[in-house]
């Protein structure tokens, strides 16, 4: 990959400038976790670093499975892989040195040169069949082989990226949430059985990555995710343009049973003869001659745009079958605003028409063409939403667009939030000078610099900035003055969290013991940083919710991973229940409501649990592939779709009552990182769509949607 200058995910592509001792010089390339960096030692050697994104360094989850791709990297050695330099998993920018290796991506390649000759399709193959064997010799799965994780160097391919990867011997058995997989280059095994992957789900994918080299396609080719994830189950591959001398190998990788495929070592004799003549300039061919492209045409000003909000269908047909996978209608993107120029309201009456009762459904585009999910909140009668470089006030009646606040455009983990009578735009976002704006207006009230920090929390009317070095400073949301500033007790460095609906805010921190017998919770303050009370409470655990005066938490690993049960502790009596679950629930999402835990999990599963009854209250199979966290007002459940879709479920029975159509975006080749979870207010439900629309709808009828 070529060195870039100034490229990828915002201000953090060029910062920190030093990664242990490697100095970085340049970007490589940047992704939703973090950014790749050409860095030298002080030897002089050339190396690739990747430096996690501030916003995920925080997140204890995310630390573990970085540290897992560390292990597996380190663990796999071989001629077509790049070995591990150094990495410092702890620091407060996790990061890891491979050696850099010239030579552009199988997915560059195929795009710039188009689809390998025969000759280099065996070479290639060869190569990385050999790679696998590498890979899994040593117990390690990579999970996510595909055109991007493979360099084309001099003297033969090189398997890279082992960010999902999992040893055989790890406890972390499952995706922390944020990145499970290319859907093209995925195997049956992977949508069906998520938690039994093993090395034959490498071999699909290579046989999927030939296809793609042989033809600038997938063997599985669709512009959704879910329509290729329901032909990797169900349908045949498309060889078309496979070698004939190739493709009956190739299709014996993709075998639907992964004890149909071949192993690496039988793809190894199967190309010996010509895995020993390897030509080290197979993959450099010469480039073709490129001219400048012609001049683009002047545009016109841009004249001022309203919000595209217009009335939903009453109801939506109820999709059946494995991984309900199919897509209803199109879709129409709609540019609203550009960032830098004032929003105007559009009145209400333009906007949407309201169902008998005052219950309005409507849905406004807001985030362009690659805008993503917007991420909301719910205050004042006003949804608070951001995307990548821009913040915005939804009207929750009618959907029109208040105003909007241009902020920097990079990685963000929470939606703005309403604190003091303000709004903060910055939380979510790291590293930054802290603002505060008009809910009425969306104009700067306050802006302050702050000390370097790697924390951001808002909790009551407070902001909580945490320092590397564990100190804590409590900034007055109102005027953004530093009310108090000292270390918590029992917390070496907390990255707090808090839970909406408290009657007294709490800011929370956890922290295990050394053996990982135990875990600290400390509520904390957020006025002034004293302590509320702490517990140690048995095992590894993970906060997941608070209401009604008790806190809620799962065994560690399990807020992405496997939730086998649920914990309560109410701090006024110092009463522990633990209620186990009759069957895990993988990669959960956990919300709370009242006395009930409600869990989301990979391929649909839906569970309610009563903790007053200490039992699960119901188990519902919704098909999706995953979804957002639960959330309930006590009558339905709602839990949004990574293809957009709000799916209502009878909070009683666990029934599956209705669902939105799908929104799928023009990225729709990749699954959503991330899934905003539904709001809540007034009788009606907010959501948001993989197509950059706010939309809301009557929450008192699901069936009707």
């Amino acid at each position: 990959m070529a060195p870039q200058r100034n490229a990828g995910a915002g201000a953090e592509a060029e910062l920190p400038e030093y990664a242990g001792h490697y100095l970085l010089e340049s970007c490589l390339g940047s992704g939703g976790m973090g950014v790749v960096h050409l860095a030298r030692g002080t030897s002089g050697m050339r190396v690739a670093v990747k430096v996690v994104h501030a916003s995920y360094a925080k997140d204890p989850e995310f630390r573990g499975r970085f540290r897992q791709e560390v292990a597996a990297a380190r663990r796999v050695s071989g001629a077509f892989t790049a070995p591990v330099v150094d990495a410092d998993p702890e620091a407060g920018r996790p990061w890891m040195a491979t050696l850099y290796i010239p030579g552009p991506t199988l997915s560059e390649q195929v795009k710039r040169n188009g689809p390998m000759d025969e000759a280099q399709l065996r070479r290639l193959m060869a190569g990385l069949a050999e790679a696998l064997r590498d890979i899994h010799r040593v117990g390690v799965v990579h999970r996510d082989l595909k055109p991007s994780n493979v360099l084309l160097a001099e003297d033969g391919p090189k398997v890279i990226d082992f960010g999902i990867s999992r040893p055989k011997d790890s406890e972390l058995r499952t995706e922390t949430g944020k990145l499970i997989g290319t859907p093209p280059f995925m195997a049956p095994e992977q949508f069906r059985r998520p938690r039994d992957v093993g090395p034959a789900a490498d071999v699909f994918a290579l046989g999927s990555l030939m296809v793609h080299a042989a033809t600038g396609r997938g063997p599985f080719d669709s512009d959704s995710p879910y329509v290729v994830a329901y032909q990797v189950v169900h349908d045949e591959p498309d060889l078309t343009g496979v070698p004939e001398t190739l493709a009956p190998l190739v299709l014996r990788c993709l075998a639907k049973e992964p004890e149909d495929r071949p192993t690496p070592d039988e793809l190894m004799r199967q190309l010996r003869s010509v895995s020993a003549q390897y030509d080290t300039q197979v993959f450099i061919p010469a480039q073709r001659e490129e001219k400048p492209p012609a001049p683009a045409p002047a545009e016109a000003p841009d004249a001022p745009a309203e919000p595209a909000v217009r009335r939903l269908g009453k109801r939506a047909a109820l999709v059946a079958g494995a991984l309900c996978l199919t897509v209803v209608g199109g879709l129409v993107s709609v540019q609203v605003f550009g960032d830098g120029e004032p929003a105007s309201r559009t009145p209400a009456a333009q906007s949407a028409q309201s169902a008998p009762g005052g219950f309005g459904a409507w849905e406004t585009a807001s985030a362009g063409k690659s805008g993503g999910m917007p991420q909301c909140s719910y205050a004042e009668r006003r949804l608070l939403c951001a995307r990548p470089g821009l913040v915005f006030a939804v009207d929750p009646a009618d959907g029109g667009i208040l105003w909007r606040h241009a902020v920097e455009e990079t990685v963000r983990g929470e939606p703005p939030v309403l604190s003091g009578g303000l709004v903060q735009p910055e939380v979510g976002l790291l590293g930054r000078p802290l603002e505060a704006l008009d809910p009425a207006t969306g104009e700067p009230a306050w802006q302050e610099d702050m000390p370097a920090y790697d924390g951001l929390r808002c909790v009551g009317d407070m902001l909580l900035l945490t320092r590397a070095d564990g100190m804590v400073t409590g900034v007055d949301s109102a005027s953004g003055r530093t009310r108090w500033s000292h270390r918590i007790p029992g917390q070496s460095v907390p990255y707090f969290t808090s839970f909406a609906g408290e009657r007294r805010p709490a800011a929370y921190a956890t922290s295990e013991s050394a053996d990982g017998s135990r875990t600290r919770v400390t509520a904390v303050d957020p006025a002034s940083g004293d302590v509320r009370w702490e517990a140690e409470l048995e095992g590894t655990l993970a906060l997941v919710g608070a209401a009604e005066g008790s806190v809620y938490l799962v065994p560690e690993g399990a807020t992405y991973g496997d939730v086998k049960a649920v914990v309560r502790y109410t701090p006024a009596t110092g009463e522990t229940r633990r209620v186990d679950l009759p069957v895990p629930v993988e990669q959960a999402a956990v919300g709370v409501h009242g006395d009930t835990v409600h869990l989301a999990g990979a391929g649909g599963s839906v569970v309610a649990v009563d903790m007053a009854a200490g039992k699960q209250k119901w188990r519902l199979e919704t098909g999706v592939s995953r979804s957002s966290a639960p959330v309930s007002d006590g009558r339905h459940v709602y839990v949004t779709a990574p293809d957009g879709r709000l799916l209502g479920v009878d909070a009683r029975k666990g029934k599956l009552l209705g669902q939105t159509r799908t929104r799928l975006g023009e990225d729709s080749d990749r699954v959503p990182a991330s899934l905003p979870a539904p709001l809540v207010a007034g009788g009606h439900v907010y959501a948001t769509a993989p197509d950059g629309t706010v939309f809301g709808v009557d929450g008192r009828d699901p069936a009707a949607w």
